[in-house]
C-alpha cells in the first residue's frame, strides 16, 4: 500500500501560506519608527516621525490623543505635487505646513480640526509640495511661522529606531 504524499503537500503548504501571512503582520507591527530633527526658524526644535510609504502617510497621526509641542509628523513624497490632507479619525487639531524641495513653507493650515462626520474636507496647498509637517495646533502662531520660513532638517531614511511617540 502506497503512502498518501498528497494530503501531506497540501498540509505543509496550508502551514507555509500560514506562516507567511503571520510573519507579514508581525514585521509590519513591529516596523521601526523613524524620526528626523527638525528646526524652526525660531530656533525651536521638534523630532517629528517619519510618514515615507504609502500606508504611513495615509496613517499619518490618525487615533493619536495628543501630541506634545515638540513632536510631530514628516510626510516624505517621492515628487512635489499637490498633496491634500484630511483629519479622518484625528483625535487632536492640527497646524499643517507643507514644504517645498528648499524645505520651505508654500502654505500653512492653522489650527485643523479633527473630522467629526463623512464626508471629510480635504486641505490642499496652492503650491507643489515634496514635505507636509503635521505638528501641535498653536505651534505656527508660538514660533511665528510664515510662507517662506525654511525649516532645517536632514533626511537619513536607510536609518531608524524604535520608539513609542
Amino acid at each position: 500500500m502506497a503512502p498518501r504524499f498528497g494530503s501531506a503537500i497540501k498540509m505543509i503548504r496550508f502551514l507555509f501560506i500560514i506562516c507567511a501571512v503571520l510573519l507579514t503582520q508581525c514585521s509590519a507591527q513591529t516596523r521601526e519608527k523613524r524620526f528626523v530633527k527638525m528646526f524652526l526658524p525660531d530656533g525651536y526644535t521638534i523630532t517629528a516621525e517619519l510618514a515615507v510609504t504609502l500606508e504611513e502617510r495615509q496613517l499619518g497621526l490618525m487615533h493619536r490623543k495628543k501630541i506634545d509641542p515638540d513632536q510631530g509628523m514628516l510626510l516624505v513624497f517621492e515628487q512635489a505635487n499637490y498633496y491634500s490632507i484630511w483629519m479622518k479619525n484625528m483625535k487632536i487639531p492640527l497646524d499643517i505646513l507643507w514644504l517645498d524641495r528648499e524645505k520651505r513653507i508654500v502654505h500653512i493650515e492653522q489650527n485643523v480640526p479633527p473630522c467629526k462626520e463623512d464626508p471629510c474636507p480635504s486641505y490642499s496647498s496652492r503650491f507643489p509640495a515634496l514635505y507636509v509637517l503635521e505638528i501641535k495646533a498653536g505651534s505656527v502662531d508660538e514660533h511665528g511661522l510664515k510662507m517662506y520660513d525654511r525649516i532645517e532638517f536632514v533626511l537619513n531614511l536607510e536609518q531608524g529606531r524604535r520608539s513609542t511617540f
